[in-house]
């Protein structure tokens, strides 16, 4: 049985991935591939960048280095996704690869002891590791998207100016405990 822990923190990656999600569908495709300049990344890139790193920390989770020795991390960084449906196959594929690791642990497996370059993390430290790197490049995908996008941009969360009415709708329901990314997940399957 999964306890709080592992149930919230699948909650976070989805909510991360939704947000990647969200930015991308309103990117034109020629535009995923934009860089700043030539020592920046494009959202492509960034992508290509989680994909690598979500293949090698989450294969085999619990039983190997999760640097592995296939990974070729620096060619992650070379812009060469070619369209927007190889872009989103490797988004998919990557987000797969961690929550085909992340269902299946149980409390048990929280303080075991795994390795990232010869570091040993217990799981909820690696966990907790990930999460947060992912965090920091989909808010680069977002920050990008917007600036891209400009003023056609949907806002992914309380537009400016709307919080006291967003205040308003949330204290006038009845007090529960649910997870924050609730509404994000049925949103996304209507």
């Amino acid at each position: 049985m999964k306890n709080n822990y592992l149930e919230s923190i699948e909650k976070q990656f989805a909510y991360y991935k939704i947000l990647g999600d969200k930015t991308f569908v309103q990117i034109p495709d020629e535009k995923l591939f934009w860089q700043y300049n030539q020592d920046s990344n494009s959202i492509a890139t960034i992508v290509k960048h989680l994909w690598g790193n979500m293949l090698s920390r989450w294969t085999d989770f619990l039983t190997s280095d999760g640097e592995k020795t296939w990974r070729k991390r620096d060619a992650e960084f070379e812009n060469d996704i070619a369209s927007r449906e190889e872009l989103l196959a490797k988004w998919e594929e990557g987000w797969q690869c961690l929550f085909d690791a992340l269902r299946p642990l149980s409390e048990q497996d929280l303080d075991a002891i795994i390795y990232i370059r010869n570091q040993g993390h217990t799981v909820t430290e690696a966990i907790n590791r990930q999460l947060a790197h992912y965090a920091y490049h989909v808010g680069q995908i977002v920050f990008l998207g917007k600036m891209i996008v400009g003023d056609q941009w949907k806002s992914l969360s309380i537009p400016k100016g709307n919080s006291q009415a967003y205040n308003a709708e949330k204290f006038a329901a009845e007090k529960q405990k649910k997870h924050f990314t609730d509404e994000w997940t049925n949103d996304r399957k209507s």
